[in-house]
């Protein structure tokens, strides 16, 4: 090369570098990738243009420089594209994820803990590099998949989107058996997301509020019933803290998951819900399924008509969340890196906005933000469970 030609780096090593540290370079609009590619690729690295002959000691000086140069080049290029692209890269770690991630869910695919689970894994997939894998383990209320997470490797590269049930409800409920100790044999990364609770009901049940089903509950003692998703779950505590706030005497109706228990509520099998609206919403639109009022502490917008159950019973505050936990003995390092991770992850405005859209609220957080979720929780709903003497059936 002479002293004075120019030096090119090639868009085929130019576009995969910063397609591997910028994760939203695959959907970044063409044009703007393109001329930023182009104007990495074509920038001119002129070598000192001093006249020492080729072949010196000063020959590996000016080569180091280049490549200083090419590596700045190459930097400011992913900075750029990042910001084209509205991409957060999370901070530098030593940890390396080397291989495929097991992501392991509780429940059948189509319910929100699926839902919550599958959004993460193709958000969280560029930003570490290797595949995010689903892997739906049903059955005992979350328990078997819990388990299998438990007993993995603690090498980071297996994950378990867990349920406020499972952290809160399930640990203090008695009568209730446990495969592991959530405490001792699970570690929290990051709480992910909120959903909205919501009563419905079969459309053709004869009350159409809350007041009207509390009059024909109390009239028809043990006639009603309502679904869940297992025993345990945040749904079935829904049901018996509205039942013991109320004072009538409903039939509760537990399923492996919240799909088939939605079913049986559209074919007419069951009476009504409470649980997750994210899981509702298909048949809400569709007019096989009527909303009634909402058990949280604010209406979701895209309802935001229907009435809050603590109208009628002030006390009734139900709120249910999403949080990734790894296995026992996972190092702070991974733990660190995974909370980076969901966190850069909750900071991408298309995850708001796929969040938004099916009915939920990111949380995020730090993992002590998460514990001590965690431990309120637990607080509040032992309370509920020990007042209205609640048992696992």
């Amino acid at each position: 090369m002479s002293e004075n030609s120019t030096f090119q780096i090639p868009k085929d090593v130019i576009e995969p570098m910063i397609q591997a540290h910028v994760p939203s370079m695959a959907t970044a609009a063409r044009g703007d990738k393109s001329k930023l590619v182009d104007a990495a690729a074509s920038r001119v690295l002129r070598p000192n243009s001093s006249p020492t002959p080729r072949n010196t000691v000063d020959q590996p000086r000016r080569r180091v420089s280049m490549k200083r140069r090419t590596l700045t080049i190459i930097a400011a290029g992913m900075a750029a594209v990042a910001v084209l692209t509205g991409a957060y890269p999370f901070p530098a770690s030593a940890q390396q994820v080397t291989k495929s991630v097991l992501f392991l869910n509780g429940f059948p695919p189509g319910g929100t803990s699926d839902l919550i689970g599958r959004i993460l894994s193709e958000a969280l997939r560029p930003l570490v590099g290797q595949s995010v894998i689903v892997e739906n383990r049903t059955g005992a209320s979350g328990f078997i998949a819990a388990e299998a997470c438990a007993h993995s490797a603690p090498d980071g590269h297996t994950l378990f989107l867990t349920t406020m049930a499972i952290m809160t409800i399930n640990p203090v409920m008695p009568g209730q058996i446990m495969p592991i100790n959530v405490d001792r044999d699970l570690t929290p990364i990051s709480n992910v997301a909120g959903v909205y609770n919501l009563l419905v009901v079969h459309p053709n049940v004869p009350f159409k509020t809350v007041p009207e089903l509390i009059d024909y509950a109390k009239k028809n003692p043990g006639k009603l019933t309502y679904a869940s998703s297992g025993i345990g779950t945040s749904q079935h505590l829904s049901g018996e803290l509205f039942k013991r706030l109320a004072g009538v005497d409903i039939l509760h109706i537990p399923y492996r998951g919240g799909v088939p228990a939605i079913q049986d509520i559209v074919n007419g099998r069951v009476d009504m819900m409470f649980g997750n609206m994210p899981e509702f919403m298909g048949q809400i639109r569709g007019g096989r399924l009527k909303p009634i009022a909402f058990g949280g502490t604010k209406a979701s917008p895209l309802l935001g008509d229907l009435p809050l159950i603590s109208t009628w019973l002030p006390e009734y505050k139900v709120t249910n969340w999403f949080g990734v936990v790894g296995s026992a003995g996972l190092s702070a390092k991974w733990v660190t890196y995974w909370n980076d991770a969901i966190n850069s992850v909750a900071r991408q405005p298309k995850f708001k906005q796929m969040m938004a859209d099916n009915s939920m609220e990111i949380i995020a957080g730090t993992p002590d933000e998460f514990k001590a979720t965690i431990a309120s929780d637990r607080k509040r709903w032992g309370e509920v469970i020990q007042r209205g003497g609640i048992r696992a059936q």
